[in-house]
């Protein structure tokens, strides 16, 4: 499936990463930094030729002004099905860390999440195909590289996706404010899906029902939550932290 991916970062790290499956690069007339030039000079590395266009034309092709001046066609690869997720799991060397969004719809958040858990090493990220946002090219800009690394799966139930890893013994802990423990209460050295809820909303009442356990974020301040994709990071990173001490 063919798509954009917009900015200098983001385009840098799929020629870095993914380089074969990039068809086609442009370049607006007005930017020749020293940024730009060696991006050009990696597509040209990788046999591609970086087409110069005026703003106005790149504009309209990525249909946003957000694109800093680089544009480039993406050949995304065949999308991760739910039976991968069995797949993965079974060539995870290491305690298993999953990443479950119930919900999000916003790309900026989802590119986030991705960056973040991209960097936390989570094994994959699991998101419903309703009501959801998938891997537009907003969200592949914000995430700077990680859609390409991280395998992204979107499901038809998630419940019924839960219930199936459970069973391969995967603990699930979602984040509520309902929840009487948090965060740093909780021992993350099992195999783990942390389940964040959508904007706003939070997670759905069924999603929720078939958590292991529910966690919260203490907040100190007047401000009763955080962004989900910084309380995704919170999450992750206190994680990674006790499994690494």
């Amino acid at each position: 499936m063919k798509t954009l991916i917009t900015g200098i970062h983001a385009v840098e790290s799929a020629l870095k990463n993914d380089a074969d499956n990039i068809t086609q690069v442009w370049i607006a007339e007005n930017k020749r930094n020293q940024r730009v030039k060696e991006l050009i000079n990696h597509a040209q590395k990788r046999g591609l030729i970086a087409h110069r266009s005026d703003p106005a034309s790149l504009d309209k092709l990525a249909k946003t002004h957000q694109h800093q001046g680089v544009v480039a066609e993406y050949n995304a690869p065949k999308s991760f099905q739910e039976d991968d997720l069995f797949d993965i799991l079974e060539n995870i060397e290491g305690t298993p860390l999953l990443l479950v969004l119930d919900g999000v719809t916003d790309p900026h958040n989802l590119g986030a999440c991705l960056r973040t858990a991209e960097g936390a090493g989570v094994h994959a990220v699991i998101a419903p195909k309703d009501n959801a946002v998938g891997l537009t090219p907003a969200a592949r800009k914000v995430a700077s590289g990680a859609a390409e690394t991280v395998p992204f799966i979107q499901v038809t139930n998630l419940v019924r996706t839960i219930e199936k890893l459970k069973k391969e013994g995967i603990w699930f802990i979602g984040t509520s404010d309902k929840s009487s423990g948090d965060l740093y209460t909780y021992d993350f050295k099992t195999p783990s899906a942390i389940v964040m809820g959508a904007e706003g909303k939070g997670l759905r009442r069924l999603t929720e029902e078939h958590c292991d356990t529910l966690i919260s974020i203490p907040m100190a301040g007047q401000v009763s939550s955080l962004n989900v994709s910084v309380a995704t990071g919170v999450c992750l990173y206190e994680v990674v932290r006790q499994r690494q001490a």
